[in-house]
């Protein structure tokens, strides 16, 4: 497979897959990957990707959300319910180690959500987290949309799975399921706000907030008011 390899952190190893990669070779990459991390043997990673069209089911997913099975169906360990990956969609697998970077789960999730609303703010996307409801959101068109989702599991307190962002993703690919199980709600894309549909840009911009990411994870979350 051919890979990209970027000097990005010295505990870190960053990946970045040029060419399309099939599901079921990520999640055994990933698995076994974060196996190793556990047992002390191989560095964290963060890898970037693009999948073929694929729908995955989450833990919570809900057979009657599966409206179309266009694509092939693939069940997963991850949190959450339906989704869509897809050429056009910028993944990234985060196979992290919460033992020495705090073992909070609620923490990484709302660090994860930060991270890609600073990312997508440097493509000057304003986007936000809403409270209940994990993913990136953005307006279009006047209407609340959704931008990216997060779905992640944790083994060992090793991180696996992590988030998809839609750079310039065929939407009507995701009429086949109900998104994250929330059918009121739309899907959408950097490109369908009108922006440059650039991974380099987006991966360029995630890179450079890795460090305020790492920080983040650091520090214990605010109770709300």
């Amino acid at each position: 497979m051919c890979r990209v390899m970027l000097p990005v952190h010295d505990e870190i190893e960053w990946l970045i897959s040029p060419a399309l990669v099939p599901y079921p070779t990520a999640m055994a990459e990933m698995e076994a990957r974060a196996a190793a991390v556990a047992a002390g043997t191989a560095r964290e990673l963060i890898w970037l990707l693009e999948h073929p069209p694929v729908y995955t089911a989450g833990t919570s997913a809900d057979p009657a959300e599966l409206i179309d099975p266009r694509f092939p169906v693939y069940a997963t360990g991850r949190g959450g319910r339906y989704t869509y990956h897809g050429p056009g969609q910028r993944v990234g697998y985060l196979i992290l180690d919460l033992n020495k970077r705090g073992r909070d789960i609620r923490n990484f999730i709302k660090s994860l959500e930060e991270w890609l609303i600073d990312t997508l703010g440097a493509l000057d996307i304003a986007a936000y987290a809403v409270p209940g409801r994990v993913g990136i959101w953005t307006g279009d068109r006047g209407e609340a949309a959704k931008i990216g989702a997060i779905g992640v599991r944790v083994r060992r307190w090793v991180t696996l799975h992590g988030f998809a962002v839609n750079i310039a993703t065929e939407l009507s690919d995701f009429g086949g399921i109900v998104p994250c199980g929330l059918p009121e709600s739309n899907v959408t894309s950097v490109k369908m706000l009108g922006k440059t549909p650039d991974f380099g840009a987006f991966d360029a911009a995630l890179v450079a907030r890795l460090g305020l990411f790492l920080h983040r994870l650091a520090l214990p979350v605010q109770n709300e008011a």
